[in-house]
């Protein structure tokens, strides 16, 4: 057995650091080496922060110009960046606000709405040519070829056009669908919330549909007489 194993082997005496003497307990405890370690990491970070800020100073631009500056400020010497903005707006500005933005959904999906009628009247019309002219480009001027002249190898391709035209369409189609319903949903949901803050005596429900189990959320108000 080698000299360094025998050493490793022989069990040695743990040295404890000291604690605080009885006559030093008003000094509260006594600091340990690690304690001193963590101590002197978190005052040089510290020291290299300030180093590193004094020397952005010195070699700041006067000159300089960020938008983020307008919102920001130093009050007593404190920097003060991204001010809380919530009250900004009163409650009647807030309520007005969302009023605006629930105009702004429903009056998209209206828009949409109407896109995807068009978009549907006109899937029916793809690939038909009532004139039954196809036209072939000679040089510079156009020159229509009726379908009938057209070669046994330029109807399969014409036919693959039209499909592909098909398939794109319906693809625009599902997406419109799906932004249409989606642009509902959202309008519902605001109109849901502008209804919650408004007045009256409501009640929350849970309604659950005994064919297919679901549960759904219904609030019932209180009739009220109106004047």
């Amino acid at each position: 057995m080698s000299s360094g194993a025998l050493r490793n082997a022989i069990k040695r005496t743990t040295h404890k650091e000291r604690s605080q003497p009885s006559a030093r307990k008003k000094f509260g405890l006594l600091e340990k080496h690690k304690d001193y370690v963590l101590r002197a990491r978190d005052f040089h970070k510290k020291e290299k922060s300030i180093k590193t800020l004094r020397e952005k100073a010195e070699y700041r631009n006067p000159d300089e110009f960020y938008f983020a500056m307008q919102k920001s400020g130093t009050k007593d010497g404190v920097h003060l960046a991204n001010q809380d903005q919530s009250d900004k707006y009163t409650a009647d500005q807030l309520k007005l606000l969302k009023t605006q933005d629930i105009k702004y959904v429903q009056l998209k999906s209206q828009m949409d709405a109407k896109k995807l009628e068009k978009l549907r009247a006109s899937l029916h019309n793809i690939g038909e040519q009532p004139q039954n002219k196809h036209v072939v480009f000679v040089g510079d001027k156009p020159r229509e070829k009726p379908r009938a002249e057209m070669t046994a190898a330029e109807v399969p391709k014409e036919r693959r056009l039209i499909e592909s035209e098909r398939k794109r369409a319906y693809i625009r189609l599902h997406a419109r669908e799906n932004r249409l319903k989606d642009l509902t949903t959202v309008a519902e949901g605001m109109a849901l919330e502008q209804a919650l803050r408004g007045k009256g005596h409501k009640r929350k429900l849970e309604i659950k549909d005994k064919e297919t189990g679901v549960t759904t959320t219904v609030f019932r108000w209180k009739k009220e007489r109106k004047k």
